[in-house]
């Protein structure tokens, strides 16, 4: 992958990120309607009747403005990481999930955690350093480009709000720095 996408690539990958917001809209209208029903799947901390929820967790939001905030920045980090490949993207997302949603479980507040800010910041330091690590051009441009103009993100891994799961922004950064050294390619 060292140069540009072919536009029929891109479309294809266009039309997949249209399916993944297609899928957490339809989730945020569902839960909405049903007065947050879906909510009670999130992450609560070390409760094991919780932790089978860190695969549903991420999908879940707490309000609409909650989900806005999210489904934009998702959607371009999802562009951006198809660069790297389909695998790849299925992959690091998978493992985003787990990790983030594991360590947020052993480790976060005891309070409900959700959302896709998790992914979005495993996104976000995997798409950092992975074009680094792969020695291409291509994602190394990806990677000055995603830090350059989404560097201010960092300061959302320090507690700031209550209300606002840093843990899993924390824990997502992590995540995603950890994924990208362990995918790296290796020639």
């Amino acid at each position: 992958m060292t140069a540009l996408k072919s536009p029929t690539t891109l479309k294809k990958q266009l039309i997949w990120v249209s399916y993944i917001v297609g899928f957490l809209t339809a989730v945020e209208a569902i839960n909405m309607l049903t007065g947050r029903y879906f909510n009670q799947f999130s992450i609560y901390p070390r409760d094991l009747s919780h932790l089978a929820y860190i695969s549903t967790a991420p999908f879940l939001h707490a309000n609409f403005t909650h989900f806005a905030s999210n489904v934009v920045t998702l959607a371009i980090f999802s562009v951006l990481m198809l660069q790297f490949g389909g695998k790849r993207f299925i992959s690091v997302s998978f493992g985003l999930i787990v990790l983030t949603g594991l360590l947020v479980w052993i480790f976060g507040r005891t309070s409900f955690h959700l959302g896709a800010s998790g992914i979005i910041y495993g996104y976000f330091g995997y798409l950092v350093l992975a074009g680094f690590l792969n020695k291409n051009l291509f994602q190394i441009i990806i990677s000055v480009a995603v830090a350059f103009f989404y560097g201010g993100m960092i300061w959302g891994v320090l507690p700031n709000q209550p209300y606002i799961s840093w843990e899993s922004h924390l824990f997502g950064f992590i995540a995603g720095i950890c994924l990208a050294w362990f995918l790296r390619s290796r020639t």
